[in-house]
């Protein structure tokens, strides 16, 4: 999943970047609120971590503005500001959850997932294809009783295929899931992923199969019943 944060003091984006892609989150990070609206108007994030004093505006300006044009992505607001009518102009502008600085990574990284496990989120279930079993809130593949281990990025291309079994993944989507703006790609990076993932579920008896669709993606099918 890719994360944006917006907050421009250099010492807490580097221990959000760290704890985030622990996590095993994509991540990109902006400093402005005109930086915050180019990427989110060019990159499909699943969730958004916000400060609120930006050098360029409020970011409670760019929350209802995202607001305004449709654009749904959970935000957790994380500011210095502590006092409750802070929070509640801030919960009313649009805001998800709220988070007052400083903060325990622990209760962050609870907080972003607990976003993506509301209704409509993209945690919470266990995903299933054949013998394949996913557990979105660990990031723990089985085939069958048996438990696979995955890199970040490997698991999260199985994640998407998962989510739409039966529908083809453009190649494109995931490239926009597992890298960053920072992030160097070359042409066959999501070729080679598939290609190790695919051995791996192999190994393990995985009775799905991962079909490339030849200048478009991938689709992940189940066996015929």
């Amino acid at each position: 999943m890719r994360l944006l944060v917006v907050e421009d003091e250099a010492r807490i984006t580097e221990i959000l970047e760290v704890a985030l892609r622990r996590a095993g989150f994509t991540v990109d990070v902006v400093t402005r609120c005109r930086e915050a609206r180019e990427a989110f108007a060019n990159a499909p994030y699943d969730a958004a971590i916000l400060d609120l004093g930006l050098p360029d505006g409020d970011g409670l300006e760019l929350l209802a503005h995202l607001r305004s044009q449709g654009n749904a992505v959970p935000i957790l607001i994380l500011t210095a500001r502590d006092a409750v009518d802070d929070r509640v102009r801030g919960l009313d502008r649009g805001g998800d959850d709220y988070l007052v600085k400083p903060f325990d990574v622990k209760e962050l990284l609870a907080r972003v997932k607990a976003l993506l496990r509301r209704p409509g989120g993209l945690l919470g279930s266990t995903l299933t294809a054949g013998n394949i079993s996913f557990d979105t809130v660990e990031c723990h593949v089985r085939v069958g009783t048996q438990s696979v281990a995955l890199p970040r990025r490997e698991a999260t291309i199985l994640e998407h295929l998962m989510r739409r079994l039966g529908r083809v993944v453009p190649k494109g989507l995931l490239l926009e899931k597992l890298y960053g703006f920072d992030d160097e790609v070359e042409s066959n990076t999501i070729p080679v992923h598939v290609h190790h993932l695919r051995r791996k579920l192999e190994e393990a008896g995985c009775d799905a199969a991962i079909h490339t669709v030849r200048g478009v993606g991938y689709l992940l099918t189940e066996p015929k019943t």
